[in-house]
């Protein structure tokens, strides 16, 4: 609707300058008309007198006419220029609004995504067999262990891997040792999903750290999620080691900003991202800069809007958290160029 009336607004200004033109080019001839009727008259002396007046007064009219579309030429041009003003914000405040809307929605999809995450780690971290393997580290715990996180993680595809750790931070189980055998036995205790989960707590609390790359892991992109293990699995138990879920999260964030609802025009004009809370790259539709470039937002302390810069519309929104997940503070981002819809 937009799009028309700023269309609207164009064709209106191109019809009126054209008639205007043609009442011009018709009033000049009529002036000339008017001119050599005049002389004319003179010529005819005594007898062409009165013509004469008819053809001055034909001259004058010609005159008021043409300043009579003088005048309604720039009045047109003025009030054309404030509807194209007022069509061109309608347009930017209308995609702006629903830019920030879908960028809103792409990091609330993320946290719902996220907030489930968080109820799995805590979940799995009282299973007999995760506590087994931690209180008694015989081979015969370990493989139970290994084999209930391989049960796991056949479930739920979009793990790459489950670690128990512990208290010392040394993984002595794992769900995928075939494919990343270097995890076993390595130590964790210096990493922050470690170290925060034995600081949890109880069982109901839970840690996750920004998107990291995980070199043990095939440098690949994770969310962590962790939480202390306790004797027995009881809530208040003392910890007995910690237990790190792996999210494989460039597949799963690229899905999200494949489901925004942009058109394939706006699309090709567009860049959608979800930056972390320092605003830091951690998805973009382009692949570009994730992990490792800062995007130079400049929300002005608000929680979602939008803004134009360098022929560019900004829009954002801060994650509003899902239920108990209060979220890290990430935000949805789209930046698109202007004279878009």
């Amino acid at each position: 609707m937009q799009d028309d009336i700023l269309r609207l607004a164009y064709e209106v200004s191109r019809i009126t300058e054209e008639k205007v033109d043609r009442i011009d080019r018709v009033m000049k001839q009529t002036g000339m008309l008017a001119i050599n009727a005049r002389l004319e008259a003179a010529r005819a002396g005594e007898a062409g007198r009165p013509f004469s007046v008819v053809a001055q007064e034909l001259g004058q009219l010609a005159g008021s006419i043409s300043a009579i579309g003088a005048e309604l030429r720039s009045a047109i041009a003025s009030n054309i220029a404030s509807l194209r003003t007022a069509g061109s914000q309608m347009l930017i405040d209308f995609k702006g609004t629903r830019h920030t809307d879908l960028a809103r929605s792409a990091v609330e999809i993320i946290d719902r995504n996220l907030y489930e995450r968080s109820c799995d780690v805590r979940w799995w971290a009282t299973d007999s067999s995760v506590t087994d393997v931690l209180e008694e580290p015989t081979e015969a715990n370990i493989a139970r262990a290994a084999e209930r996180l391989a049960t796991i993680l056949r479930s739920y595809t979009v793990y790459l891997d489950v670690w128990v750790a512990d208290r010392d931070g040394r993984v002595i189980a794992t769900g995928r040792p075939d494919r990343y055998p270097h995890a076993l036995g390595q130590t964790v205790a210096h990493e922050d999903w470690f170290r925060t989960a034995m600081g949890t707590h109880s069982g109901d609390d839970f840690r996750v750290c920004d998107i990291t790359t995980n070199a043990t892991l095939g440098d690949a992109q994770v969310a962590t999620y962790s939480t202390a293990v306790r004797a027995a699995g009881q809530t208040r138990g003392h910890v007995i080691g910690a237990l790190g879920i792996f999210f494989d999260w460039a597949p799963q964030a690229s899905a999200i900003l494949d489901g925004i609802g942009l058109s394939p025009a706006e699309r090709t004009t567009s860049r959608l991202m979800l930056l972390d809370a320092n605003h830091r790259i951690i998805a973009a539709s382009d692949g570009e800069g994730v992990c490792t470039e800062f995007y130079p937002l400049q929300p002005d302390a608000r929680d979602s809007g939008y803004y134009q810069q360098d022929g560019k519309l900004i829009a954002f929104a801060v994650t509003p958290g899902y239920e108990t997940y209060r979220g890290l503070g990430w935000l949805g981002c789209i930046e698109s160029q202007m004279g878009e819809a």
